[in-house]
């Protein structure tokens, strides 16, 4: 597992639209820079996320590590709703965990990515998060139909990993008390704004051999200058813990995104952060932010201040991964 690879959100057109010269341009940036992950799903612009990345894969030699995800099915030809992809392909999404049609929003991603196998299927969205008080229906529909089916397409060599793709913690918690997992993508829980993770799931990943990718280090965008956090608006709380993390880091000489990319892979649990990029400028800028020298002292102020956690393992510490 590579430390840094690349969300492809905003290659569906998340949040505003990105053009197919745009979307292949970045792409190019991220595997000519050495990125060598890129996750995507169905639900990222109803096909054109998958569509956009089966087209690059297509003019590559190298093929980099592939992740992406079951849950929801398209329904073609239907208006999409508000979904938060502008311009989206005409289809609609919809939530269905069941075995048949997980295996059937595999064979159709695969038909989008052109490829006949792919590195990781996560079940996408799962959780009460996501699903309220629907959640346990949906939840048993998955551990009796998804989860299965994913562990049977991994036998027959079509992915060489199954996890989660999801935004909360618990629904982590609950599906490791009943099955094991090889990978977890947790979006937007462990950053430099939440380390709630340190208490309960980073630790049980380390103990079962759960690898955990950081998606969404940015908080959807308010840690890399951008008005969005949890694909919303920005809580003012929020919003002044960023002004005061921003600051320190300034007085340190280090881009605040600089420091939002490294803070998590310091946890052993943590192999990669994916952020998401929609332009081969801000492809770059994560390539740099990655490789970007940042002091002890840094860590050690922000502990100070109490802007991260006392125990919140940092890079260069003793103990950390030191990726």
């Amino acid at each position: 597992m590579p430390a840094l690879g690349m969300g492809c959100a905003a290659l569906g057109n998340l949040y505003a639209p990105v053009s197919d010269a745009a979307a292949q341009a970045t792409l190019a940036a991220a595997a000519d820079g050495g990125v060598r992950l890129f996750d995507t799903a169905p639900y990222y612009g109803h096909g054109l996320s998958e569509s956009r990345l089966g087209a690059f894969l297509a003019s590559r030699k190298q093929r980099p590590l592939i992740s992406t995800k079951v849950g929801r099915s398209l329904a073609a030809g239907e208006a999409p709703g508000d979904t938060g992809f502008v311009d989206a392909a005409l289809a609609r999404p919809y939530f269905d965990y069941s075995a048949a049609a997980v295996e059937r929003q595999v064979q159709d991603s695969l038909g989008r990515l052109g490829v006949a196998a792919v590195d990781m299927l996560l079940v996408h969205d799962l959780g009460a998060l996501t699903h309220g008080g629907d959640h346990r229906r949906q939840f048993d529909t998955a551990m009796a139909g998804a989860f299965p089916m994913l562990a049977q397409l991994k036998a027959n060599g079509v992915t060489r990993a199954i996890g989660l793709g999801v935004n909360e913690v618990a629904i982590c918690l609950e599906v490791l008390a009943a099955i094991d997992l090889d990978v977890i993508l947790l979006a937007g829980r462990y950053t430099l704004l939440e380390q709630a993770p340190l208490d309960d799931l980073l630790p049980l990943c380390e103990a079962r051999g759960v690898q955990l990718i950081v998606g969404g280090p940015f908080n959807s965008g308010v840690l890399a200058g951008h008005p969005h956090y949890d694909y919303g608006v920005v809580p003012p709380a929020v919003a002044a813990r960023v002004q005061a993390l921003s600051a320190l880091c300034a007085a340190h000489d280090v881009p605040l995104a600089a420091a939002a990319l490294q803070f998590p892979l310091a946890h052993p649990a943590v192999t990669t952060v994916i952020p998401g990029a929609r332009s081969p400028t801000e492809m770059a800028a994560n390539i740099a932010h990655m490789a970007r020298p940042i002091p002890a002292a840094l860590w050690a102020d922000m502990k100070a201040q109490g802007l991260i956690r006392a125990d919140a393992p940092v890079p260069g510490e003793q103990g950390s991964s030191g990726r």
